[in-house]
């Protein structure tokens, strides 16, 4: 068990690895410009985009749990419909983006409430990269689909490869073109569009064996497609509470003033980066899940479970110690502002701690999407946000500041991972039986 789960969770947390390090890499470009306004907009830009494309992050999240469900019953025609089913809604949901991308703006711009500088900035980043909408939510659903079909190398080359290339595009326009903010997005609008046609080429060349199996008519099964978009609305809700969750920590963040404000932005890496070196094994909790779910070999389930949860508690280890001795270090990398590295140290606390807390409803949420229990998933998510996050930011931000938003996420973290921990007898063991 142990093999298999690191098949699939070792190139799951090499290309994750991938997403923090563009991440870092995007926010240092604008670090280390001339104005700490560029690390407010790359930050802001970077959550309005959460917003717009998490949001569809259910695509990538669902596609893998249904696939794995039909792959460990050997079904290779619904494995193929799933696919075509994703990539439809993906498509329908970019066109619409695109259609409303002015409204969309406007209403981020209102809700954002930055300075009129930031604004121009941000604007610049947002209409290039809402271009990127239809290769970007495909992608989630091609990643999904190779996952459930237990094939973790394929999101891995892709994922590194557009990271890679969205690195290289952004640095040469904002180092070598003199571009600012609009660099970045448009080095990730041509990555995107290459990871697209990479993920075509490879499904080509791997499943097209299965091409012979799509059935047209069964594509736009109604009763199917309504099973699948209700499934996937809970993990979109869920996915919403917490794209809220970092959106609200961030515009929070700017009201506490342009310097504390980029430490906080700054600061958020350092989730990012634990948080996709755990979801290696979420992922692979995942796709493994499923399979033996679908299978029906609840021995083998229940194993995979205990392994991923001991591989995850392994690698938030190494993850507390990275940043209790090296958080100073990882700050001066992203920016050589002093006065933002300053104003970030008092709070390094919290994100010492953070991999422990978050290691828990990071693995539950693989297990839960592995079997399709989404609506646990989503109620959980709620509970946490309404009636931990929100509460605790509003009670004691008049008395601990800016620590109120760090304590808010971590209770937050905290109670998803205990509320899923009790549910999980009755919603995922009891499922066994």
């Amino acid at each position: 068990m142990n093999r298999e789960i690191l098949r699939l969770a070792i190139p799951n947390i090499i290309s994750n690895l991938s997403v923090p390090l563009l991440s870092l890499v995007d926010v240092a470009l604008m670090g280390h410009l001339d104005s700490a306004e560029y690390i407010l907009t790359i930050g802001f830009g970077v959550m309005i985009f959460n917003v717009v494309y998490w949001g569809f992050g259910f695509l990538r999240m669902g596609t893998t749990g249904f696939t794995a469900q039909e792959f460990g019953r050997q079904d290779n025609k619904e494995c193929l419909l799933i696919l075509g089913r994703a990539l439809l809604i993906a498509v329908a949901a970019a066109i619409l983006l695109i259609a409303l991308k002015i409204p969309l703006l406007k209403l981020s711009l209102l809700l954002i409430g930055t300075t009129p500088e930031v604004e121009v900035y941000i604007a610049d980043y947002f209409n290039i990269r809402i271009l990127a909408a239809p290769a970007t939510i495909s992608l989630f659903a091609f990643t999904g689909w190779f996952f459930g079909m237990q094939n973790a190398r394929i999101p891995m080359i892709l994922t590194i490869t557009v990271n890679l290339l969205n690195i290289g595009f952004s640095y040469w326009f904002v180092r070598v073109t003199g571009m600012k903010a609009e660099g970045v997005a448009l080095g990730t609008l041509i990555a995107q569009y290459c990871g697209l046609i990479l993920a075509l080429a490879f499904f080509y060349k791997n499943y097209r064996h299965m091409i012979p199996f799509l059935d047209k008519l069964d594509l736009f099964n109604i009763g199917k497609m309504k099973k699948f978009l209700m499934a996937n609305s809970d993990i979109f809700i869920r996915t919403l509470c917490l794209i809220f969750v970092f959106s609200f920590f961030k515009v929070q963040s700017g009201k506490e003033g342009v310097i504390l404000g980029s430490a906080n932005i700054i600061l958020m890496e350092f989730i990012m980066l634990s948080a996709y070196g755990i979801d290696g094994f979420s992922f692979a909790a995942e796709s493994i899940v499923g399979k033996y779910f679908g299978a029906g070999d609840a021995w083998n389930l229940r194993k995979a479970i205990k392994v991923s949860f001991q591989w995850g508690f392994g690698i938030s280890i190494m993850l507390v110690l990275l940043f209790y001795f090296f958080g100073r270090e990882i700050l001066q990398v992203l920016t050589d502002n002093q006065e933002v590295i300053d104003a970030a140290m008092p709070f390094m606390g919290w994100l010492i701690i953070a991999p422990i807390i978050h290691a828990v409803p990071f693995i539950w949420d693989g297990v839960y999407i592995g079997i399709s229990a989404s609506k646990a998933m989503r109620n959980t998510m709620l509970l946490s946000t309404f009636l931990f996050f929100l509460p605790t930011y509003y009670l004691f931000h008049g008395i601990m500041g800016n620590h109120a938003l760090w304590l808010a996420l971590t209770l937050l973290m905290l109670s998803r991972g205990i509320s899923q921990t009790i549910l999980a007898r009755h919603i995922v063991f009891n499922r066994l039986k």
